[in-house]
């Protein structure tokens, strides 16, 4: 049984690392048939690292430059694509951005400029930071323009990204090429591999199409979204990964519209999973398969020997869909990713932990409410976005359950903005540790989880965070919430209506 997290297992949102072959662009993915790369990949390319940045220190503060415009950048031999892409003015940009690190306890701040026709935001995609600086909808930025947030770094070690995340826009933009990563470090854990780009390696999987021009054709969808037919690793195309010591730590992002990768690796190994979305799990688990769906992360441990080629792999699940169902949004296809390329001599690695430092799961001896949320269709609850429209409050440093139970035929996903949360195996009336700390877990159709979430004490009745499906055509034909965090005194009588940002400037 693949890891996972949800209600039975751990569904630990988790990408793999691609490189699909080019076999043409269907115009609807909804019946398309199974894809196989197997044995058709020669692994030529080097994998592309992201740039790292720490940014600069400005009275204080750590201080990033981020700037979104359009760039071009080759993927497949001899054609040049039209992209977009994240640049912090150190270096030129390529596709994607850099990944930005910063300390638990720093003030971080970021400087966006937008140098797009359109206008687009930044989403801190599994942040603890107040709900005006979330990136979300509600904070626009109009072409030309400049948005500077700035906040506290007040949570554990974890692999986080950033995107786009305008409503209604959020798939085009992210599969134009807008998302970095974020790395958050607070010291623990020493024996991890650490080194970036050497041991300490991210992997940001994507899938996409192209044109006979060598464009992306970003037409067509299937039941869960955009599903393409070549797969790129952190935008490479083709990829292998050097390997030069005896063991390399993967932090991988599954940043795909709504492709879900079932990792596992050719030879069936096993690794380490020692971390989920939001940071480490108490232990390192030994796992042979890992799925994982649209913005979650899982951190692994792999073992090389000298003269290693070990392939890593998206082999066929099963998410109760129908079969044709299953074949359109990529569920039976096999593909080979990534070749992990070990040198005929390695240097020595550390031993991994028994043991991880991992943050206490949620008090549930004292849980404020317990709330459900039905997905159904393109919607929550029944109801579709409203911008202006307040679904949820709570109360700030409250412990809540939310159960999520998923009514559709197809599978979805379910993201909270601005917290972290662990799952609670039925029947138990506590969460799993060993599940995880998530923002975004996977439901299969008629699958339902029960989350454990600490809110955070930041508090703003006019400024709300959103809940979601992340398949991203999901989201933006309207499966999306939204709460607002005040004190729990003032949860009876907070607003539930606000201006919509694009009306009211």
């Amino acid at each position: 049984m693949s890891t996972r997290v949800h209600r039975r297992t751990l569904l630990a949102g988790f990408a793999a690392v691609p490189v699909i072959g080019l076999l043409g662009c269907d115009q609807d993915r909804t019946t398309a048939a199974p894809i196989s790369t197997v044995g058709t990949l020669d692994f030529g390319n080097p994998l592309v690292i992201p740039p790292l940045t720490t940014g600069t220190v400005i009275g204080g503060v750590r201080t990033f430059a981020l700037r979104a415009g359009p760039s071009a950048t080759e993927f497949l031999p001899g054609r040049t694509t039209a992209t977009w892409a994240y640049s912090d003015g150190r270096s030129p940009a390529r596709y994607l951005g850099p990944t930005l690190r910063a300390q638990r306890g720093e003030q971080v701040r970021v400087i966006v400029r937008n140098d797009l026709a359109d206008s687009t935001t930044v989403h801190w995609h599994g942040m603890h930071l107040p709900a005006r600086y979330d990136g979300g909808p509600h904070q626009p930025i109009k072409p030309g323009a400049t948005w500077s947030p700035q906040w506290s770094i007040e949570q554990p070690a974890a692999t986080l990204w950033y995107h786009p995340h305008p409503h209604g826009q959020t798939e085009g933009q992210v599969n134009r090429g807008l998302a970095g990563l974020f790395y958050l470090e607070d010291g623990s854990d020493p024996d991890l591999p650490h080194r970036y780009g050497v041991d300490d390696v991210p992997l940001i999987l994507q899938d996409r199409r192209f044109d006979a021009a060598g464009q992306f054709d970003l037409n067509g969808h299937a039941v869960t979204g955009y599903v393409g037919d070549t797969i790129l690793v952190n935008g490479t195309y083709n990829p292998h990964l050097r390997v030069t010591t005896r063991r390399v730590r993967l932090r991988i992002l599954n940043g795909s519209s709504a492709r879900i990768y079932h990792l596992a690796f050719a030879d069936n190994r096993a690794f380490a999973l020692t971390g989920t979305d939001a940071g480490h799990l108490p232990a390192p688990r030994r796992i042979r398969d890992l799925l994982l769906s649209p913005a979650e992360r899982a951190e692994i441990v792999v073992d090389v020997t000298a003269g290693d080629r070990a392939v890593l792999r998206s082999i066929p699940w099963n998410l109760n869909m129908a079969a044709p169902l299953t074949d359109g949004a990529g569920g039976n296809d096999h593909l080979d990713l990534l070749q992990l390329r070990a040198d005929h001599r390695l240097n020595p690695s550390r031993a991994l932990p028994a043991s991880l430092t991992s943050a206490a799961s949620p008090d549930t001896t004292n849980v404020a409410a317990e709330r459900t949320f039905v997905l159904d269709g393109r919607q929550i609850n029944g109801r579709p976005m409203d911008m202006t429209r307040i679904d949820t409050v709570v109360g700030a440093g409250t412990c809540e359950l939310w159960t999520v139970h998923n009514a559709h035929n197809q599978p979805h996903n379910f993201h909270i903005h601005g917290v972290s949360f662990q799952i609670l195996p039925p029947p138990a009336s506590r969460p799993d540790p060993t599940l995880g700390w998530k923002d975004t877990v996977l439901l299969a159709a008629g699958e339902t989880a029960t989350l454990a979430i600490g809110f955070p004490s930041y508090t703003d009745a006019r400024n709300p965070y959103m809940y979601h499906c992340h398949l991203l055509w999901h989201e933006d034909e309207g499966m999306m919430a939204q709460f607002t965090v005040v004190e729990p005194g003032q949860i009876a009588t907070a607003p539930r209506v606000i201006p919509d940002p694009h009306q009211h400037g």
